[in-house]
């Protein structure tokens, strides 16, 4: 059945990883809410994705609460991803609204005229109509829109460009030099797999590697220390905090000198253009036939009318609590509690922790 309620106690936009994780704690005690998912079914985001993506953390350490994988060695491909959080949706029926955009999220008492006053704490706009909830869950996380430099307007209008949200396979890259810019776990994957096919330069500041043997030795020392201690609750993690937001994360399953024996051409990050043509500091870059942008997303929260933000975009909400607008909250956004916080791993401390203040709260 199509649930047609116009308010709900809580809504919870988006339906990944975080917004799912989300419903699991609000269904064990017992709240009144609905998800909204933009897509037509759960986990079509990770369906869109390039076709030999998969994670970098162990499928062991890649569940979501009461739900772990059946198989617990190697790393999911973004199909078994998808596969797994619709299993996950249906498992504890949570309650998903599909094909429902989100396009604007108000204080009730800040909204237009023309919606009709309620008592609720916010007005929810939508492609369905207007919907009101005392709290929002904003569980859309922070790679809702591309992030491209703005100097990308200016090379030649025959430089075909794409971000990496855009890639799919070698295949679908025509011949020619491709130009990967943002040497991140991305950017280094695309590289690599496209090595095969296209002479590939890759443009940017690598993220340090985690060692291979590290992993497989002390995998679960190494998980236990960036979900453990890696949080803004400890010294170490406070200081790592804004070194990761800058950076990026670090390497796993994939390093530089893998990428370039594979026969890709490193270079600095690019600094601007010239004459129509990729330009970076203090060497020459080839001009390119295709320029991926591997330069990851900005959270895209302006449709949030009054949300606090930081100067990276991200909310001002400790924890994922808004404390200027008591029953909005966030879930899934970068090192929200810690380095695992946008993992599917790791959400779900997160999730819980929301959960329980908007119990709390009534």
């Amino acid at each position: 059945m199509v649930d047609s309620r116009t308010h709900y106690s809580t809504i919870v936009i988006g339906a990944g990883q975080a917004g799912l994780a989300t419903g699991y704690h609000l269904a064990q005690r017992s709240e009144d809410f609905v998800i909204l998912n933009a897509e037509a079914r759960v986990g079509d985001e990770w369906r869109r994705r390039w076709d030999s993506l998969r994670l970098f953390t162990p499928t062991r350490h890649s569940s979501l609460p009461g739900l772990p994988h059946q198989k617990s060695r190697g790393f999911l491909g973004k199909d078994e991803v998808a596969d797994y959080l619709e299993r996950y949706a249906e498992k504890f029926e949570l309650p998903v609204r599909h094909g429902v955009t989100v396009t604007g999220v108000a204080v009730a008492r800040l909204a237009a005229s023309a919606v009709a006053r309620s008592d609720a704490g916010f007005t929810v706009t939508t492609s369905a109509g207007v919907l009101t909830a005392d709290n929002v869950v904003v569980a859309t996380g922070a790679t809702t829109a591309p992030a491209v430099p703005g100097f990308a307007s200016e090379l030649d209008a025959d430089i075909r460009q794409l971000h990496s949200s855009e890639y799919r396979n070698p295949s679908s890259v025509p011949p020619g030099t491709v130009l990967v810019v943002g040497a991140g776990t991305s950017g280094a994957e695309i590289a690599l797999e496209l090595a095969t096919s296209h002479p590939v330069f890759l443009a940017g500041r690598p993220t340090p590697h985690i060692p291979d043997a590290l992993l497989t030795v002390a995998g679960e020392l190494y998980w236990a220390f960036i979900y453990r201690v890696l949080t803004i609750a400890t010294p170490i993690g406070r200081k790592a905090g804004p070194k990761i937001h800058s950076r990026g994360g670090p390497l796993i399953r994939i390093s530089m000198k893998e990428v370039q024996a594979a026969g890709v051409s490193l270079l600095p990050r690019l600094t601007g253009v010239e004459g129509g043509a990729p330009m970076a500091e203090g060497v020459s870059v080839p001009r390119p036939s295709t320029v991926i942008w591997a330069t990851g997303f900005r959270p895209g929260l302006e449709w949030i009318e009054g949300v606090p933000l930081d100067a990276g975009g991200l909310p001002d909400a400790p924890r994922g609590v808004v404390a200027s607008m008591p029953g909005l909250f966030f879930v899934g956004m970068p090192f929200q509690f810690g380095l695992t916080s946008q993992l599917l791993g790791g959400v779900g401390r997160d999730a819980g922790y929301v959960a329980e203040r908007i119990c709390m709260a009534q």
